[in-house]
């Protein structure tokens, strides 16, 4: 029985008997212990005032020759030299069970909504081994996300991992929240890793919502916090959506961001001593993120759905997570300053958006439609600088005619109101809002074709 092996091997992480250790210098954000022969990842207490019962929880997260390195889960204020380090749970765990639903707890797993205690809670590994490739189902259902421009031209298979790319501003959160209050999925785990302390509270009101929120368990870890508890929130919200996916359940995961947990990792990284290699990254951060993100997917029980918000730093889309993050993941999303500054929302470039099982959740019918609407947008998007400063000639090229009088249509489709839901849990609408967005098109090439037509002129921003 898994729930049984679980249990089994937080057992056997279990220390047996009591280890201590003594805090001989802090160096950093870390502290070098010695005397604590306990291995990586273990947690551990720091008795900051001996005999008065306060304590400082952390991690090992290195070994400095006969030093142990810690890492800890709160502020160092008043840890001094001398202090005695106690070893406990070999293998970090999480409570997780169906009472989380419609809660929001930290990166220890705690409960921070003020509604109490957590209760019926199962403990699961932080970190369990990782799936059988062999294991995993082709991806092969669509998941209706509520966003009409993902449903129809970058749809998305149950059990996907999908990167949200976006500078900051430009609807990326909005955007997260639309999907994890609209989406088919039976239940979204919401990841906020190193956000602002004032947006936990804006995510869970304006974006989620009490619809969205009563089918969501929130876990968060704001930038003022330890980079050690902020990469543990990640890994605390992995396995809750792996807890609700061997339930047989349709998760959807949503983590804001994966380049605030690189971030963090690099923090760490660079405190035990790793050397700085990518603009700054130790290679700590990209053996970690494979790990995280392969958590997602779909197995025989459930899937995970995966969608990670990554930051472009200076627009630059080689930047090195940003390029990882690329290489790992099953499609991306690229919003555009471009398109937000136009009033576009959401701001998705369709045109630059991959989702590598398209055509594994789509009907030829959705495919043929799919290609033609992006042939078009591509069309526009080249005679555009024409248009702008009245250099194009109505008739010189067919197609160029086609997609000028075809854009408004085309913008209606990929256009969103904030509050508006493209029909949640309805794939099949869009397909068909899709399909009559072809019929359009196909009608005003046939008026086009005839003698003495005319392509509307109007500004190439009028989208």
């Amino acid at each position: 029985m898994p729930i049984l092996d679980d249990q089994i091997n937080i057992l056997d992480g279990a220390a047996l008997v009591e280890v201590r250790g003594q805090v001989s210098e802090v160096r950093g954000m870390a502290l070098r212990v010695t005397d604590l022969p306990v291995p990586m990842g273990s947690m551990v207490r720091v008795l900051t005032r001996q005999g008065q019962g306060a304590a400082l929880a952390g991690e090992v997260v290195g070994f400095d020759q006969q030093q142990t390195i810690v890492m800890p889960l709160g502020f160092l204020g008043g840890v001094r030299q001398g202090d005695v380090v106690v070893a406990g749970q070999f293998t970090q765990t999480v409570g997780v069970g169906w009472s989380l639903l419609g809660r929001v707890l930290d990166g220890l797993g705690r409960p921070i909504d003020g509604k109490g205690r957590l209760r019926d809670t199962t403990t699961c590994p932080l970190e369990p081994k990782p799936v059988d490739p062999l294991e995993r189902p082709p991806i092969d259902t669509p998941l209706a996300t509520g966003v009409r421009a993902l449903d129809a031209t970058v749809s998305i298979g149950r059990g996907q991992r999908v990167g949200v790319f976006a500078a900051p501003g430009v609807g990326k959160s909005t955007l997260l929240g639309t999907m994890a209050r609209h989406t088919a999925a039976d239940v979204s785990v919401v990841a906020l890793v190193g956000e602002r302390g004032r947006e936990v509270r804006d995510f869970i009101t304006t974006h989620l919502g009490d619809q969205g929120m009563a089918k969501s368990v929130v876990v968060a870890a704001t930038s003022d916090e330890p980079a050690l508890l902020r990469i543990r929130a990640a890994m605390v919200a992995n396995s809750i959506a792996e807890y609700f996916r061997d339930q047989g359940k349709d998760v959807l995961l949503i983590m804001d961001s994966i380049t605030r947990f690189c971030h963090a990792q690099r923090q760490i990284g660079l405190a035990v001593g790793e050397p700085p290699t990518t603009k700054g990254y130790p290679p700590s951060v990209f053996a970690l993120m494979p790990r995280l993100l392969e958590r997602s997917g779909r197995t025989s029980k459930g899937s995970i759905t995966g969608f990670y918000a990554v930051l472009v730093e200076g627009d630059d889309i080689t930047e090195p997570i940003s390029d990882a993050a690329q290489g790992i993941l099953d499609g991306h999303i690229q919003l555009t300053r471009e398109l937000a500054h136009r009033g576009h929302w959401p701001a998705i470039d369709v045109l630059e958006s991959i989702s590598r099982v398209v055509d594994q959740v789509t009907t030829p019918g959705q495919q043929s439609a799919r290609r033609e609407v992006l042939r078009l947008i591509n069309a526009y998007k080249q005679v555009e600088d024409l248009l702008n400063i009245g250099a194009y000639a109505a008739g010189s090229n067919p197609e160029f005619d086609l997609a000028i009088a075809c854009k408004p249509a085309i913008d209606q489709l990929l256009q969103q109101g904030r509050s508006e839901v493209a029909g949640t849990a309805d794939f099949d609408k869009t397909k068909r809002l899709l399909e009559a967005l072809v019929g359009q098109i196909q009608e005003v090439k046939r008026q086009l074709a005839k003698p003495g037509q005319r392509v509307p002129q109007g500004p190439a921003n009028s989208g």
